[in-house]
């Protein structure tokens, strides 16, 4: 009886490390809690950048990753590329832009 407590006892010790390696960051894996931050931040950023009228025709690639949001793709002019840093800067949560656009 007792080597079976021992057993559960350090499965249950296994199961719990387990789980909370899988929920901790790592420098290239994020927390379940970051990940959904970041898929908040590139939400809005998406939204901010289709409802601006000189941005919207432009197919821009928003990707984050702990705060850090590349932009990539590409569009008409370097005022595009500008506007469109400027508009994901000011977006709450967004730690630095990786401005990446490509003027044509």
């Amino acid at each position: 009886m007792k080597k079976k407590n021992i057993f559960i006892r350090s499965f249950v010790l296994l199961v719990m490390i387990t789980t909370f390696m899988a929920c901790a960051s790592t420098s290239k894996h994020e927390s379940t809690g970051q990940y959904i931050d970041d898929s908040v931040i590139t939400s809005k950023v998406k939204t901010q950048l289709a409802a601006d009228d000189f941005l919207k025709s432009f197919q821009i690639s928003v990707e984050t990753y702990k705060g850090v949001v590349q932009l990539s793709g590409f569009v008409d002019s370097q005022t595009a590329v500008d506007k469109a840093g400027q508009i994901t800067r000011s977006v709450n949560g967004v730690k630095s832009v990786k401005n990446n656009l490509i003027a044509k």
